[in-house]
Order: C-alpha cells, then structure tokens, then sequence
C-alpha cells in the first residue's frame, strides 16, 4: 500500500481518519502494519501491502 492512499481512505464504520502504523515497508511501500481508527479504535491489518478494510464481523468470516 502506498502511504498517500492515508488521503482517501476512511475507517468503514464511522467514516473517520484512519492512522497508520507501520510494521514493515520496502522503498514508499508499506508491507505491513496496521490503520487504526482515530475515533472508535478500530484495527484493520496491512498484509503483503493489501489494507484489509472489511468490518471485524466480516473480515473474521474470510478464509485466509
């Protein structure tokens, strides 16, 4: 995921600003990591540089 997509992207839930925690990146790659909600605190993982925006109830349903 590139770090300039942080400008369109919104938590799903509540329509507020996501805030980016980075575990991995590879040049203006982000690998890994995590977008949290800055107003409810929901997590959505960063996986191979693919952000999961799914809602928790959904996400958990999804066969890796």
């Amino acid at each position: 995921m590139r770090e300039d997509l942080m400008d369109i992207i919104c938590c799903p839930l509540d329509k507020h600003d996501l805030e980016l925690e980075v575990d991995s990146r590879e040049d203006d790659e982000i690998l890994d990591g995590r977008l949290v909600c800055t107003e409810c605190g929901e997590e959505y993982p960063i996986e191979d540089g693919i952000p999961n925006l799914l809602p928790p109830d959904m996400r958990e349903e999804t066969p890796a």
